[in-house]
């Protein structure tokens, strides 16, 4: 439960700091449970959407979806996106590549980087059919975040943890967690699985919005590990997004 709570706390800036205070342990496990603060994020998100689409446009309703996952989250991830970004763009070696990522400051590759994706994540969202639109955006959070989280199983953490930005290196989850993980992952896969209608209706396509976004997945791993030997926060952030915006493209392309 410490470890559950952490997470919420960590991924979510909802007042889940009322209930109890947990150890500060147990945010060192909060990539074990990414996936599962996905429902709630997502689900919210998605919610968002299907309310607004009843009484309003789908553009605006995709808007207000879009913000409101970034204020649940308090542009978290959004932001370990951008200093990615400045990070891998400007950096010629691994030490000024960390450096420009710890810094506060946006630069130009951040701010690109944000409006393209808020752009693509608009586009994609609002050439797929409303009525599949809260699947969508649920699914993709949940399972972008299932595969995001194998990070700490790959790479090692490039920074001494004393320069962390958060103080927190993250730890290999538990059996408990990897199971909950998985299950959250083949769940996200599942709902978006609708036989007879004209969306996710095959095996074959189903198979393809998962295998895209676990193959880009791999080759970030493999650039994280060749320009600084690991990953940051920061890496983690850009991971998700960068993830989740591929698995949304699939489905809108399948």
């Amino acid at each position: 439960m410490n470890n559950l709570l952490a997470a919420l706390m960590f991924f979510t800036r909802l007042p889940f700091h009322k209930i109890k205070q947990v150890p500060a342990e147990s945010f060192s496990h909060v990539t074990g449970w990414w996936s599962v603060t996905g429902w709630l994020t997502g689900g919210l998100s998605a919610l968002t959407f299907w309310l607004l689409f009843k009484v309003t446009s789908p553009t605006i309703a995709i808007v207000m979806a879009l913000l409101v996952r970034v204020l649940l989250m308090g542009a978290l991830h959004e932001d370990g996106l951008a200093d990615f970004l400045d990070g891998f763009g400007g950096g010629n070696d691994k030490e000024s590549t960390l450096r420009i990522m710890k810094d506060s400051h946006i630069g130009t590759y951040g701010v690109i980087g944000l409006i393209l994706y808020f752009l693509l994540s608009f586009v994609i969202l609002a050439n797929i059919h409303p009525d599949y639109v809260p699947v969508i955006i649920i699914s993709s959070d949940v399972f972008a975040k299932c595969i995001s989280s194998h990070i700490v199983w790959f790479l090692p953490y490039a920074r001494p943890e004393s320069e962390s930005k958060n103080r927190t290196v993250y730890t290999h989850p538990t059996p408990l967690e990897e199971t909950l993980t998985v299950i959250s992952g083949i769940a996200a896969l599942s709902i978006i699985f609708i036989p007879g209608k004209p969306f996710i209706s095959n095996y074959l396509n189903i198979c393809m919005v998962a295998i895209v976004p676990i193959a880009v997945v791999g080759l970030l791993l493999l650039l994280f590990r060749k320009k600084i030997g690991g990953y940051t926060g920061d890496c983690c952030g850009a991971l998700f997004l960068i993830t989740e915006l591929v698995f949304r493209f699939m489905t809108a392309v399948v």
